[in-house]
């Protein structure tokens, strides 16, 4: 009985190490002048990242990169974070991203994942799906779903990292 449960224990804790040191997967995108670009390229310079998956069909994911963009000028002076949008639109879908992006302005990056393989390789299961990323390139903090206030969390959990505080899940 002893043994089960410290092996139980033990799986536990490398489940959890590994949850907490997981990389960007490498998966080819497409930018939205049609460029291909790999995943595991995405870095900001030593400074945090958020990964936000989002497609247009997506009330929710649209008013959360709208909030987002509204206050992202005071972030990015402020900690250097970078944000980059992924659209899960499919191919009868992706022709609204670049009108749509354009249209609101954002000064983000964008890209398409046209086919999920990137959302597959991050297990997003319902947009929008957030991710926060460490300067080294470690998924340290992610967040499903967006209410009004949510983005207050975001942008604590990237001063934390710029101050090298350990991030709580």
């Amino acid at each position: 009985m002893k043994k089960n449960i410290l092996f139980l224990l033990a799986g536990f804790i490398l489940v959890s190490f590994i949850g907490d040191t997981r990389k960007i997967p490498s998966v080819d995108l497409k930018s939205l002048d049609g460029k291909t670009v790999n995943s595991a390229k995405f870095s900001n310079d030593g400074k945090p990242l958020i990964i936000s998956f989002w497609a247009t069909w997506c009330s929710p994911c649209k008013k959360e990169l709208n909030t987002v963009a509204d206050a992202f000028d005071d972030w990015k002076k402020e900690t250097g974070v970078k944000l980059i949008a992924i659209s899960i639109d499919d191919s009868k879908s992706s022709s609204n991203v670049k009108p749509y992006v354009d249209s609101k302005g954002w000064e983000f990056e964008c890209y398409l994942d046209v086919n999920s393989d990137f959302k597959r390789a991050m297990n997003v299961n319902m947009p929008p799906h957030t991710f926060i990323v460490d300067g080294s390139g470690n998924i340290v903090w992610q967040h499903v779903g967006f209410k009004e206030g949510d983005e207050a969390q975001y942008i604590e959990v990237v001063r934390k990292l710029v101050k090298g505080e350990k991030i709580e899940h």
